[in-house]
């Protein structure tokens, strides 16, 4: 018997993984040196967090150590229960080292326990769709084998496209140069990313203003969406009104969209800042990057 486990870096909101029956890692983030744990958005306070971030508090996040999944992982091991855990994109993100440390050490209490972990090369909604899919796919009654194998095949359809508001936050986060963040800030320009084959991000262009970003947005979700059975994911950090804006236009020319808005979390807020947009669906493949 297993238990599918996915974090809260996925951003599937607190509603949908009860009606899903997921445990969930939460991942911290510390703002004006008080540590916080991101909830999917039960309790979450997004506006005191954006408005913090806006007036030049900067938030930080820090992975988990081993102790704290050895404290996750060990109930479930002591129950008698494996665990089949899809991620967040293990290039963004240090914490899985530590996962692997915790694991070494719980499989000389548990040996017989195991614990499996699928990459989903995504961050935010890009791999909280493949959670989505593994826990259907779950309560459908497949075996953990047969989602992996399914899982293997739907990474490469999800597409992730988001634009950022302010290229500094990605700066903070490494994400970016300073010299690029610099000029970029200066010359106004707003630079589309994806999520590369590898989970990394990469610029797939370079827009000038608002007004674009958000038409370009809506345009790669009309022309790429390929399953409109699954969630369009329109999200933002803090600019709903844009947020809606690019709801719409997507929906005036694919009116079987099944949009769903939602709000960027602050974990991973604390990376891209107040003002990014993104549309998260599923595609016929994941974009090729281009810069």
């Amino acid at each position: 018997m297993s238990v599918l486990l996915c974090d809260s870096n996925g951003e599937l909101w607190h509603t949908r993984v009860k009606e899903l029956g997921l445990d969930y890692v939460s991942m911290p983030y510390t703002l004006r040196d008080e540590e916080f744990y991101y909830d999917l958005g039960e309790k979450t306070d997004f506006k005191a967090f954006y408005d913090a971030v806006r007036a030049g508090v900067i938030p930080k996040t820090q992975a988990l150590n081993p102790e704290d999944y050895k404290d996750i992982l060990t109930p479930y091991f002591e129950k008698g229960e494996d665990v089949l855990y899809v991620s967040f994109s293990h290039k963004l993100s240090g914490t899985f080292h530590q996962l692997d440390t915790a694991y070494r050490e719980l499989k000389e209490k548990f040996p017989d326990r195991k614990l499996t972990v699928f990459d989903t090369k995504s961050i935010s909604l890009g791999a909280g769709i493949q959670m989505e899919y593994a826990a259907e796919l779950k309560n459908g009654g497949a075996s953990d084998e047969e989602i992996l194998e399914k899982l293997a095949e739907f990474t490469n359809r999800v597409c992730v496209y988001f634009v950022v508001d302010d290229l500094m936050h990605l700066k903070r986060g490494g994400r970016c140069s300073g010299l690029a963040a610099v000029a970029g800030t200066i010359l106004g320009l707003k630079p589309m990313l994806t999520i590369d084959g590898e989970g990394g991000l990469k610029v797939l262009t370079k827009l000038g203003g608002r007004k674009k970003a958000i038409t370009t947005l809506a345009q790669k979700a009309i022309d790429e969406l390929d399953d409109a059975t699954k969630s369009v994911y329109v999200i933002d950090a803090d600019c709903a009104e844009e947020g809606d804006k690019l709801r719409d236009l997507i929906l005036a020319k694919r009116p079987e969209a099944k949009v769903v808005r939602q709000t960027v979390g602050p974990v991973i807020g604390s990376h891209c800042g107040p003002g990014t947009l993104g549309v998260i669906f599923i595609g016929k493949q994941r974009p090729i990057p281009l810069i």
